[in-house]
């Protein structure tokens, strides 16, 4: 689901007022029909893209109109584009310098993706393009700017050190877009967005776009928009229990199914063990995270994206941004801290209208935090035990799990998503409380064993306040 909202010319004191929810009944379905120029109608036709998504329909014409916009599309829906082709429709030929369109990202991978995006629509209006963010030649940057550049497309924290060395003006930018701007919040961006956008003189375009529109992103939107884990009809959503002791077994035979695997951990020492423990299991890995070179996260990214290596081991920086086609699978080795950095996790895969799978893997002292998760995403497929030589890992999309007749919503309880120390099983006294238990519809399923209140169901496992099995 799309939804568009207009904006008043000031993004400090906006009036938002919503006009869509939903693709159109009547959307054009070609993009002439949108306004969009010949020449790049021809570019994406070389590109292969010939019917607008639902976003771009929404948003192309008022944005080729002058009007201000915010845009909520969950991620692969081609709201680059949306904001792209009426973005370069709009931006003329500037001073060295002095840009007259920005566009900016939270992370230096976004920037350079919609970079190579927009790159090829630059190219036949000979509009000079570059991208600025930390861990690339400030050198190289600066000498871009004195020969003159039209479009930025930049992180927040390079472009105010450009600001202040005074090697960039943004007083001539027209046209001003902010994507993923609920990340740049989360990443306490929104302070040097300010300044940024405080610098931008006369006026101006805003085009706000990201996949969620929520918490300090009411700074730039007046109305807070409440969101919750989009209902995307080709995902299919997998929560498989697991002792501690077994995560890189199961995860290795998670891997092992055809196609690509995403993996998700929150650390970089994680990331960098996993891939260590994947390789013992015979399993080839790259990893992604905020401690490697630029150069390395490239290389990293095109041997997962060419299918050289299977599977990427990455921390929450892949989770926006980075577009890498046909991941079938997304793993969530460590579970996502709330609903929306599962979303964006997720959206890694059933991308425009593919299937895919996202699974989670659980803990015994993590379910309670994952039912608050379940609950918030409005995801009712069951957590089940498995084992890593379990047949159904084998293909988890054809596998139907049982699915709980509403959201669970756990009771109150001593259950926590923290290991607990001490308990390197992960049995432990975190464990100790009931969850409310729901109904279940097992249809095929009879045989399959849950987790219910942090432990799994069978025979009886005591456990006394100490977190010592057998109540001793």
């Amino acid at each position: 689901m799309e939804t568009i909202f207009l904006l008043t010319p000031r993004t400090q004191s906006i009036d938002a007022t919503a006009i869509a929810d939903g693709t159109p009944q009547a959307a054009p379905q070609t993009f002439a029909e949108l306004g969009v120029a010949a020449d790049f109608i021809a570019v994406l036709s070389r590109a292969g893209i010939t019917v607008p998504s639902p976003v771009q329909a929404l948003t192309i014409p008022d944005v080729l109109a002058g009007r201000d916009l915010c845009g909520k599309a969950r991620t692969g829906s081609g709201k680059t584009l949306a904001f792209g082709l009426p973005m370069l429709e709009r931006t003329t030929r500037s001073a060295p310098r002095r840009p007259n369109a920005l566009v900016l990202v939270p992370t230096r991978e976004l920037a350079s993706q919609v970079a190579r995006a927009l790159a090829p629509l630059a190219a036949v209006r000979r509009i000079r393009l570059t991208t600025i963010f930390g861990g690339a030649s400030m050198y190289r940057q600066v000498q871009d700017l004195r020969a003159g550049i039209d479009l930025v497309v930049a992180t927040p924290g390079r472009l105010n050190d450009l600001l202040e060395r005074g090697d960039i003006s943004v007083a001539d930018v027209r046209t001003v877009v902010l994507d993923e701007a609920d990340q740049m919040a989360d990443m306490g961006f929104l302070p040097q967005v300010d300044r940024i956008l405080n610098r931008i003189q006369g006026e101006h375009q805003t085009l706000l776009f990201s996949a969620t529109l929520d918490g300090d992103v009411d700074q730039l939107v007046y109305r807070e928009v409440v969101t919750e884990a989009e209902a995307i009809p080709t995902m299919k959503h997998r929560f498989v229990g697991v002792p501690e002791a077994d995560k890189v077994r199961m995860t290795a035979a998670i891997s092992a199914g055809p196609g690509r695997t995403l993996l998700f951990v929150r650390t970089q020492r994680r990331a960098e063990r996993l891939v260590y423990d994947l390789d013992r299991e015979g399993v080839r890995a790259a990893m992604l995270h905020g401690g490697l070179s630029q150069p390395q996260r490239e290389r990293a990214l095109r041997s997962f994206s060419s299918g050289a290596v299977p599977v990427l081991v990455a921390t929450n920086i892949a989770a926006r941004g980075i577009h890498v086609d046909d991941v079938e699978t997304v793993v969530h080795h460590d579970p996502p801290e709330d609903a929306k950095t599962y979303l964006h996790r997720s959206g890694r895969t059933a991308r425009a209208g593919a299937e895919g799978v996202v699974v989670t893997l659980v803990q015994p002292d993590q379910v309670r935090a994952i039912n608050l998760l379940r609950r918030d995403a409005s995801l009712r497929e069951a957590i089940v035990s498995m084992k890593p030589d379990d047949p159904r890992l084998a293909d988890l999309a054809a596998w139907e799990p049982p699915f709980e007749e509403e959201p669970v919503r756990p009771a109150p309880g001593r259950g926590d998503a923290r290991p607990q120390n001490g308990r390197a099983n992960g049995w432990g006294r975190g464990d100790n409380f009931r969850a409310r238990r729901p109904a279940v519809q097992h249809a095929a399923n009879r045989g399959d064993q849950r987790f219910q209140g942090g432990r799994p169901a069978g025979p009886a496992r005591q456990f006394a306040r100490t977190g010592t099995a057998g109540g001793q």
